[in-house]
């Protein structure tokens, strides 16, 4: 699905996505990912929601987002609270849905001026 053009180019948005990929910008991804809306667009080393690890959450507390909006592939899964216990120990609001419905809800809160951080899960 292709999303309307923002008036934001500076900031890393969510241009298309499909079943395998998320465009950011124009730019095609075809693995996981972390992204906020300013910086680059970070490689998320899982390549699917099986294989994350409390380290892949304490990554993500390290870069003090305010809210992760975490995109759990093709399917809404939700991940275990030992999982994300960086999150809760660093007090960062976490919310799971789909990776469409992921990217979506980056793009709203990141126009909002959100500190927000979407870590997708791009599944083969």
């Amino acid at each position: 699905m292709k999303l309307q053009a923002d008036n934001q180019p500076t900031l890393n948005t969510v241009s298309a996505y499909g079943v395998n990929f998320i465009e950011i910008n124009a730019v095609r991804y075809e693995s996981s990912l972390l992204l906020m809306p300013e910086g680059p667009v970070l490689d998320w080393g899982c390549a699917s929601f099986e294989e994350l690890k409390p380290a892949n959450f304490q990554e993500i507390a390290d870069k003090k987002p305010a809210l992760v909006i975490l995109g759990s592939g093709k399917k809404i899964k939700f991940p275990k609270p030992e999982l994300i216990a960086p999150l809760i120990q660093a007090k960062i609001g976490i919310e799971t849905m789909d990776l469409q419905a992921a990217c979506r809800t980056y793009n709203v809160l990141m126009a909002e001026g959100r500190n927000v951080l979407a870590a997708l899960i791009i599944e083969k």
